[in-house]
């Protein structure tokens, strides 16, 4: 993720080849992160920063959990929000490779705008208040706002390294995967100043996602094979480990329903990772396909889909029986990457991101049902407006 002209580190053959297959990011930027990928770091174990007899249930200032056993219970078909409930259903496509934004009408599956935004915009998000999306030009450095009521694109914000973008639960800061500068950057939820830096010796921070309770959070870096655990109040790295295989680049992080596991999808690894966010020990290893890299819980948060973008595939996973249950085949192929679940749940929206395009899929039959020509290198597309009460980020993660 790196700006030609910040760093110009060369690499092994073998290093630079892995991380130009990782997340997307450009060649320039890659030569400098998987210099982290040599240095095996050593596991750091958390010190019980969450112990529940001593400390509150839960973030100060976060909306109260709704069911303690379904984190996304908020989620469900129809429970919409009154500040989206008028947005119009559009399906945003960042195209990294043309510095645009496609716009889909999900009804006739056309685009019907496209946006020019800043350099390599990498992901969509929705606010934690739901009422902006943010374009995050990582080698723009800065993040372009849509208004989600008009579709129309907004102010551009200075930020740097703004390779994806989360929100802690309480609304308060937003948090910036700043991949290439090693970084989480908290900044203030709406005006984006900076609060606080927090520099990482891991490289390629990339995604994440919140405890039940929203004091901690995990972070996958993709190009050292690491996890983080971080005090989101402390705004503090608490914990760090090096994934138990060689070469493992983690890529989207998602917590189960029930707030226990904590899954992260590996693209070498071939499959996700299972991890209890509590202990923060050794996780374990369930294959799902090649190239494994995007989470999504289905509206009745029974099942999980998880894109397996070296071979066009879509494996599905039943979170009670713990256990992969299907495998969706894309016909003639693809590489479906990040996106997400139709507000009525019933269409799976992903992107294709070496083949310009975007596919539409039937949850109930894993049918393709729309296969859309878009700009080059899509990669983290937001369905828009979706159910939930506040986003934490991403391509829509809503609570």
């Amino acid at each position: 993720m790196l700006h030609s002209t910040k760093r110009t580190a060369a690499l092994l053959g073998g290093v630079l080849i892995a991380v130009l297959a990782g997340c997307g990011i450009p060649a320039e930027k890659g030569k400098a992160e998987a210099g982290g990928t040599e240095a095996a770091a050593p596991r750091v174990v958390p010190d019980n920063p969450t112990p529940d007899r001593v400390t509150p249930p839960g973030l100060a200032g976060m909306p109260p959990v709704l069911d303690p056993k379904d984190v996304y219970a908020a989620d469900r078909a129809g429970m919409m929000s009154p500040v989206v409930k008028n947005f119009p259903a559009r399906v945003y496509v960042p195209n990294t490779k043309s510095n645009t934004v496609s716009v889909i009408d999900p009804k006739t599956y056309k685009v019907i705008e496209t946006i020019p935004v800043g350099h390599q915009p990498q992901h969509v998000v929705p606010s934690w208040d739901l009422k902006t999306l943010w374009v995050n030009n990582d080698l723009g450095d800065s993040l372009t706002a849509i208004d989600p009521a008009t579709g129309k694109a907004g102010r551009t914000v200075a930020v740097s390294d703004p390779y994806n973008l989360y929100f802690t639960p309480n609304g308060k800061y937003a948090v910036v995967m700043a991949s290439m500068d090693r970084q989480l950057v908290f900044r203030d939820a709406h005006t984006m100043k900076k609060a606080r830096t927090v520099p990482v010796d891991c490289a390629g921070v990339n995604h994440a996602d919140f405890s039940t309770d929203g004091r901690y959070f995990i972070v996958s870096c993709e190009f050292s094979g690491e996890l983080l655990k971080v005090d989101t109040a402390k705004m503090k790295v608490i914990g760090r480990q090096k994934l138990p295989l060689k070469g493992a680049m983690p890529q989207d992080v998602k917590l189960s329903p029930d707030g226990g596991t904590f899954y992260i999808a590996d693209m070498i690894a071939n499959g996700i990772w299972v991890l209890d966010g509590q202990k923060f020990d050794r996780p374990k290893l369930l294959r799902t396909g090649k190239g494994a890299h995007g989470l999504y819980v289905s509206r009745d948060s029974k099942e999980m889909y998880v894109t397996n973008r070296g071979e066009g595939s879509i494996s599905l996973f039943d979170f009670a029986k713990r256990k992969l249950t299907k495998k969706w085949h894309l016909p003639n192929g693809g590489s479906p990457d990040m996106g997400g679940v139709s507000a009525d749940g019933k269409v799976l929206w992903l992107s294709g991101r070496y083949n310009a395009e975007v596919y539409a899929i039937d949850t109930a039959t894993g049918k393709q049902l729309a296969r859309i020509a878009v700009g080059s290198g899509p990669h983290g597309l937001a369905v828009y407006p979706q159910p939930g009460r506040y986003s934490l980020g991403h391509t829509g993660v809503f609570r």
